[in-house]
């Protein structure tokens, strides 16, 4: 086989790109710490966590969304085993995809609520100059 018959393999150099404006994120840091990006939701995939979505919008209007799996480096604390939601100790905040709080049960969802909660608290870089005057 000569080396013409394999695929140029290509190494991603972006984390995210906007859909509408196309602007591109190098890294999940610059994703997060952008100004201009708010998280606004999460929708669960109570099968398997790690394919859930993280909403964030952007600046020019539009909403991203990015799986779980790509934060999970975030958090360092414990992960339960069980699932809770839908039993009496479970507040429901899983249900309601623009709910952001913490959750105060002993469930699997749980990491992911203590993972916004990061990314809420993460700090946003300063605005160019030429965006910080409009």
């Amino acid at each position: 086989m000569t080396a013409s018959a394999f695929p140029t393999a290509r190494v991603a150099t972006t984390f995210k790109t906007c859909t509408n404006c196309k602007e591109q994120w190098r890294s999940l840091e610059a994703f997060i710490q952008d100004p201009m990006i708010e998280l606004v939701g999460y929708m669960p995939t109570f099968d398997d966590l790690q394919n859930g979505l993280i909403l964030f919008n952007h600046g020019c209007g539009t909403t991203l969304a990015c799986q779980v799996a790509l934060f999970e480096h975030l958090y360092d604390g414990p992960v339960y085993q069980i699932k809770k939601t839908g039993e009496a100790e479970c507040p429901g905040y899983c249900l309601n995809k623009t709910e952001l709080s913490p959750c105060p049960t002993t469930c699997s969802c749980a990491y992911v609520r203590e993972t916004l909660q990061i990314i809420k608290q993460w700090p946003k870089s300063q605005p160019p100059d030429h965006l910080a005057a409009q």
